[in-house]
């Protein structure tokens, strides 16, 4: 992609990941000031192990006027159609600029990302907004809930199992936090489908926001010696 861009006359640029395997993209078409769109996109998949297939899923083929393969929607439609508009955005005497930010391993866990957002802050000049690819049943969707995660430490306090009262479980507050965290959750999942109903699809999509991956703590059975 990256020559193909430079070929029609963008400036080009790969990110790659540590080990040198994959890159992500970022391309800008136009003059170099503020206030460009960005379309952004990933150009991985999800994968198809296991997967029942009745044909070579990465083999793109014609259906009843549909194109069909892995990630044809989600969303290397959206990047294919992006490239095929470069040749004719070169052309034009652009005023803004266009940026194509394309990232690795998004399907995986977004880790490509995050070294495509740093550069493209570190070398583009603010845009004015970006237009993310994502199949929403051509139908513009304004936001997009994102992820935050946040590690939380309990520390306790050890007691012979003669004297239990002398120590602090970190265990038991832990505990109180998933708990809150589940009511939590159960409001916002609430709040979302109430606000869902009010403005229409995909301008908030509500789920489960709030939970508790893991909760680890000491092991083992407290005996007197």
């Amino acid at each position: 992609m990256a020559a193909y861009l430079e070929g029609h006359g963008a400036k080009a640029r790969l990110i790659h990941s540590d080990d040198g395997a994959k890159a992500n993209l970022l391309a800008t078409i136009g003059p170099d000031v503020a206030g460009g769109v960005v379309l952004s996109g990933h150009t991985d998949v999800v994968p198809v192990v296991d997967q029942d297939w009745d044909s070579d899923p990465f083999t793109l083929v014609e259906r009843d006027g549909r194109f069909q393969g892995r990630g044809s929607a989600d969303m290397k439609g959206f990047i294919a159609a992006c490239l095929a508009a470069v040749p004719r955005w070169c052309r034009l005497n652009l005023r803004r600029p266009i940026h194509l930010a394309f990232s690795y391993d998004e399907e995986v866990g977004c880790f490509g990302v995050p070294r495509l957002i740093a550069d493209l802050q570190a070398r583009v000049q603010s845009p004015a907004l970006a237009i993310i690819g994502e199949p929403t049943e051509m139908r513009i969707g304004l936001a997009h809930r994102g992820f935050y995660g946040h590690r939380t430490t309990f520390r306790g306090r050890p007691a012979h199992s003669s004297d239990p009262s002398s120590g602090i479980s970190a265990i038991e507050p832990a505990a109180l936090l998933v708990v809150e965290l589940a009511k939590v959750r159960a409001h916002t999942v609430h709040a979302g489908q109430s606000h869902h109903r009010q403005c229409g699809p995909y301008r908030w999509r509500d789920c489960d926001q709030y939970r508790a991956r893991l909760l680890r703590g000491a092991v083992g059975i407290p005996a007197a010696g």
